[in-house]
């Protein structure tokens, strides 16, 4: 699959992203490691790009793009996501679309660090504020 990344997105991105980190494109609904959010209002509406050091299991879907970065996503993303991917930067947001229309206006960007043994404590804690 491709994703077009638009000039005000590659503008906005050159400064968050370098040439050897791997983007992931996530959802940020709770069904995974990334995500800090969740909950059945935000299943498929809301994404995320997780930017790593190494390849993640479970985002190994390529999503090809002319400036040359590291785009992959997982399998549960994938059935979200039609032709015409493209992520823009308008107003102070990315926004992800594709054929379907707008899937997202306002992707987050994220470096990931794996939680501490006290870190996973105090979210399990409080997630249940965070969520819908």
């Amino acid at each position: 699959m491709e994703i077009k990344i638009k000039e005000a997105a590659q503008t906005y991105l050159a400064n968050k992203i370098t040439k050897d980190e791997l983007v992931l494109l996530a959802l940020d609904d709770g069904s995974n490691k990334f995500s800090n959010m969740g909950g059945s209002c935000t299943i498929g509406a809301k994404f995320q790009l997780v930017l790593v050091d190494q390849p993640e299991e479970g985002y190994d879907q390529a999503l090809t793009n002319e400036q040359g970065l590291h785009f992959f996503t997982g399998k549960p993303e994938l059935m979200y996501l039609t032709d015409g991917l493209a992520l823009d930067f308008h107003n102070g947001f990315l926004i992800l679309r594709d054929n379907s229309g707008i899937l997202d206006s306002a992707v987050s960007i994220t470096h990931y660090q794996a939680p501490t043994t006290a870190e996973l404590k105090e979210k399990m804690m409080t997630d249940g504020v965070k969520n819908c």
